[in-house]
């Protein structure tokens, strides 16, 4: 029987900060807009980080019973390390995304019903990027994934459900946020190279190699903070996303100096301290700006 030390472990804290980085980047949205709504902000939080470990707990079933897992060189997996069942594990995780749809009804009955299609996507979303008989987490989308459902679904969606309506401001946070969240994935699957080739789980950076995995998890932290002085044209206080500068160089330091294996497990705690500090600075500045 797991601890709840080993729960939480299992739930990957390190990883929340892609649920609650698009969310203040979307209240920050909504705020520029002047339509700031506090209790829909932290409905649609509950809804991001209800997803957010549900799918956790759904990749810890998914890859345990397929036996991926078994060799781990990162966290504690529940599934593969054996000290939770795989049923233990698959109750947990569809817990949460009941959890995450009963947030998400109430959300969309205070805004929009069509909301429905999307919450219903990031739900079939989480269950088969590792689920199912194709699992797409394996096939080199979950970076795509990631970027639709942790950047432009969630950032756009809580902007919508307080503002009814959208900005490009909101857009270029979405789009960063998701470039952010996408590099937290590309460096958790650049340390798990060997052990996901030896497994046959071909993720984008085993299909890339680690020279591109590392370049490309460059690209994508440096994205966000190009967006962000493009959304300095609409107003300067954007560019306090700056303040994620030094976590951003220090992180990309350890990258792209070759590190391997267990070197690289620093660097998915600094690439969600990264997002999470990038999206507090820059939804400051659209909270100034409103």
């Amino acid at each position: 029987m797991a601890t709840p030390a080993q729960w939480i472990e299992g739930a990957r804290p390190r990883t929340l900060p892609a649920a609650v980085a698009p969310v203040l980047v979307g209240t920050g949205a909504a705020a520029y807009l002047d339509a700031f709504v506090w209790w829909k902000a932290l409905l649609a939080l509950g809804v991001a980080l209800a997803l957010q470990i549900g799918v956790n707990y759904a990749n810890d079933y998914s890859d345990g019973i397929r036996g991926t897992d078994e060799v781990r060189v990162g966290p504690l997996r529940l599934v593969g390390s054996k000290v939770a069942t795989p049923g233990q594990v698959k109750t947990a995780a569809f817990t949460c995304f009941g959890v995450g749809a009963v947030l998400g009804i109430v959300l969309c009955a205070t805004s929009s019903w069509w909301m429905l299609v999307a919450g219903a996507a990031s739900l079939v979303g989480a269950w088969f990027y590792t689920g199912g008989k194709r699992p797409y987490g394996y096939r080199a989308l979950g970076e795509v994934s990631v970027f639709l459902f942790f950047g432009l679904v969630a950032v756009l969606g809580t902007t919508f459900v307080q503002a009814e309506k959208l900005s490009w401001v909101a857009v270029a946070g979405a789009v960063s946020v998701g470039s952010i969240a996408c590099a937290l994935l590309v460096a958790n699957n650049l340390r798990d190279i060997p052990t996901d080739t030896v497994t046959g789980k071909r993720t984008l950076a085993v299909v890339l190699g680690a020279e591109r995995s590392r370049k490309l998890y460059a690209g994508l932290v440096g994205l966000a903070f190009v967006l962000a002085i493009a959304s300095a044209f609409a107003t300067p206080w954007a560019l306090l996303a700056f303040i994620a500068v030094p976590l951003a160089i220090k992180a990309i330091r350890i990258v792209l100096s070759d590190a391997v294996g267990p070197a690289l497990i620093p660097v998915l705690q600094g690439t969600g301290l990264t997002e999470l500090v990038y999206a507090v600075g820059l939804t400051v500045g659209l909270f100034i700006a409103s």
